[in-house]
């Protein structure tokens, strides 16, 4: 039996994961914001603990810890901020609203990841995922402030898998999805042509199932057996 933190679960892909991972026999410690969507939304799933809370929030990341003690074999930095919607360009973009979006992709991921780390290490199959996007690598008009903390994210990342060898840490990255943040970020038009985060799970169950070195993966790549 594993044991798995994923953040941001209430709804896409985070969801959609949690779902498949609950499938597998895996105690879930699901967490979101809006607690009612949360307990709707997992209530029937086995084995799903639902715990609403802000990650952001310092008392509340040790009580998810605490939660999944005392082991922990898998923890997903799922939960994101897209920011101001539309988009705007970096020339105009608020710095209050990237704060916002650093502290939740960022800072949250790290302080919650330093709280986690002691049961990673014991359970001897500790595994770090953090959710990546294409706008980490590549630069897209308005994009600038979720890219950046992206970026940021996948270095963290990168250098956590350096520092613990022992552990597998993965930046993730899921390609486009038919999602209510990725909505937000092109209001108005139709994404009904994105895959649905379901689609995707099976990727990341791949580089999960595989224990692949850490390192950065697309979802695409592994969907076609790319090593």
């Amino acid at each position: 039996m594993t044991t798995a933190i994923v953040t941001g679960a209430g709804q896409g892909f985070g969801l959609a994961l949690t779902a498949a991972l609950s499938a597998r026999g895996t105690t879930v410690i699901a967490c979101a914001r809006d607690a009612g969507r949360l307990r709707a939304a997992t209530g029937p799933l086995p084995g799903v603990r639902a715990l609403p809370g802000d990650v952001t929030d310092p008392a509340f990341r040790t009580e998810l810890v605490a939660a999944a003690g005392p082991s922990l074999d898998l923890l997903v930095h799922n939960a994101g901020e897209l920011g101001p919607s539309p988009l705007p360009p970096l020339e105009r973009y608020p710095l209050d609203a990237l704060r916002a979006v650093l502290e939740t992709t960022v800072l949250a991921p790290l302080a919650l990841t330093q709280l986690a780390l002691p049961l990673l290490r014991a359970s001897g199959r500790g595994t770090v995922v953090t959710l990546s996007s294409d706008a980490a690598v590549d630069a897209y008009a308005g994009w600038g402030g979720y890219g950046a903390a992206k970026a940021a994210l996948d270095h963290l990342a990168a250098v956590l898998a350096v520092e613990e060898p022992g552990l597998r840490v993965h930046a993730f990255d899921p390609g486009d999805m038919r999602t209510a943040m990725h909505q937000r970020a092109f209001p108005g038009e139709d994404i009904s042509d994105r895959p649905e985060p379901e689609t995707v799970v099976p990727s990341l169950l791949r580089l999960l199932d595989e224990r692949r070195p850490s390192g950065r993966y697309r979802a695409a790549d592994l969907a076609q057996g790319v090593r």
